[in-house]
């Protein structure tokens, strides 16, 4: 007698743990700006993938086998909205993670963390601590060889600071003189701007704009008045 075919047991990924985006103010900054602010760099590029807090499961079938990077940037994948990121179902792991450190994740992040993302193949990694408490210097980046990661130079800026090159994404990773993170892109020479530094440029933009276009109102106006005071005068004389 034929038994019936097994039928397989649906796995569930969960997408959340129920723990918050960030233990504190000190890391919820670095890792939204740098999501947001690579996400804006990347917008044009249609295989570039940013994301952040998401789980990242490395083994299909064991739920267990999962890691929640900060930020991760993944090269050559599809730009669309995910729940998670399996990596069975995706063109490969991420090229860039970062990390941004703290008293209950220090230890996970230079421990099991590190030892997965080797084990992945993900090329570049790099931990950050926003109040200078764990790290010294306070960003460290490390660039895969030979299954391991070996520490990235860093230059001294010459305002204070500290920035360190990534290949990966072909900027400058750094932490200016007041500690925060930053994103130098050597193209522009300009930094990575946040949402709120964006919106306070465009604001400067249309203030400008708007004192020239009075200035420009004024010019005609004492020109107009010039005018006419010139053919009243005329009028006069005629």
């Amino acid at each position: 007698m034929n038994r019936p075919a097994a039928v397989p047991v649906p796995v569930d990924y969960p997408c959340s743990d129920g723990t918050p985006l960030a233990e504190s103010d000190f890391q919820l900054e670095p890792t939204v700006y740098a999501i947001t602010a690579l996400r804006t760099h990347f917008r044009h590029q249609e295989r570039v993938y940013v994301a952040g807090d998401m789980f990242v499961y490395f083994k299909e079938g064991d739920p267990r086998a999962v890691v929640a990077p900060d930020v991760f940037v993944v090269l050559g994948t599809a730009k669309h909205q995910r729940m998670s990121y399996k990596l069975w179902e995706e063109p490969g792991a991420p090229d860039f993670v970062l990390e941004v450190t703290s008293r209950s994740t220090r230890a996970e992040d230079q421990g099991r963390k590190r030892e997965i993302y080797a084990s992945l193949g993900i090329g570049e990694y790099w931990l950050f601590d926003p109040t200078g408490d764990w790290l010294a210097p306070r960003l460290r980046g490390f660039r895969l060889h030979a299954g391991e990661y070996r520490a990235l130079p860093g230059v001294a800026l010459s305002g204070g600071g500290l920035g360190v090159r990534s290949e990966a994404l072909g900027l400058e990773v750094r932490h200016d003189a007041a500690g925060r993170l930053r994103f130098h892109d050597p193209a522009s020479r300009e930094d990575l701007l946040s949402h709120e530094e964006m919106w306070e440029r465009t604001e400067e933009e249309i203030a400008a704009r708007r004192a020239a276009e009075a200035r420009l109102e004024e010019d005609i106006a004492t020109r107009d008045a010039r005018i006419a005071a010139l053919e009243a005068r005329l009028g006069n004389v005629s």
